[in-house]
């Protein structure tokens, strides 16, 4: 059975505080198997039968609402997708990992969407950003905490939900798939 990530946005930033093992509860309940968090921001492992990632999305993002009375994303990816995100974002190794970023989004973006997001005014000198597969690529330069590029105005500019993870975490993630994958062979 193929096993997914599960990526939540605004889970234990401003009021959304959920716990990890309450999500994987809410999981368990809902008939996912083999479920795990990895850090507490909402990454959730598990397996499922084949399926579209969008249906699963659909579906994680109604349970949530539904059992937790939140509004928040939910993105999945599997490990091949997890690890391009590395492999294909062109800031990856130029800057500190935590200060690159992957936004996994809830479709594709046009090219003029991400054009008059790339034309921004308060896109500082040093940050930089790139389209990608469902996703878009930051570079947040000196770092993220000062930063005007906020998931809310990227979301906002591309009319797409989403959420950010740096390299590191998405690092962690794909470590973690790993390591799973070769317990189960």
């Amino acid at each position: 059975m193929p096993r997914y990530v599960a990526l939540f946005g605004s889970i234990n930033v401003g009021g959304n505080r959920l716990t990890m093992a309450d999500l994987r509860a809410a999981f368990e309940a809902e008939g996912f198997s083999d479920v795990e968090t990895v850090v507490a921001s909402g990454n959730v492992i598990f397996s499922h039968p084949a399926r579209p990632t969008r249906g699963l999305e659909e579906k994680l993002t109604l349970m949530v609402a539904d059992r937790f009375d939140m509004d928040c994303a939910a993105l999945v990816r599997d490990r091949d997708e997890l690890a391009a995100a590395i492999a294909d974002n062109p800031f990856a190794g130029t800057n500190e990992d935590k200060f690159v970023h992957t936004m996994f989004l809830d479709g594709q973006p046009t090219q003029a969407q991400f054009d008059a997001l790339a034309a921004d005014k308060w896109i500082r000198p040093n940050e930089r950003i790139a389209p990608g597969d469902r996703a878009l690529y930051i570079d947040y330069g000196d770092g993220v905490g000062d930063s005007k590029l906020t998931g809310r105005m990227i979301e906002r500019r591309l009319e797409h939900k989403g959420t950010a993870r740096n390299m590191r975490s998405i690092a962690r993630i794909v470590a973690k798939l790993d390591e799973l994958e070769k317990g189960a062979a």
